[in-house]
């Protein structure tokens, strides 16, 4: 079940929507102005790592460091 981010061509809004199958794609609408002319974006997602007490992000090899 995919999640896919939409444009409002009327009024310019952005907004995420689940869509349980691709034949409903079609029946998106936007939920400030209730037009269908919307256009699919590409979702952005982030991927999480840990990090250190300094603030870098902490290596995620599995090769050993130092010598």
């Amino acid at each position: 079940m995919p999640i896919y981010s939409y444009i409002c061509a009327q009024c310019g809004a952005e907004f995420d929507k689940l869509v349980l199958s691709a034949s409903r794609l079609k029946d998106v609408v936007c939920p400030v102005c209730g037009s269908r002319e919307v256009e699919r974006r590409p979702a952005v997602f982030g991927v999480g790592g840990s990090r250190d007490d300094s603030g870098a992000r902490a290596s995620s090899s599995c090769a050993p460091t130092g010598g």
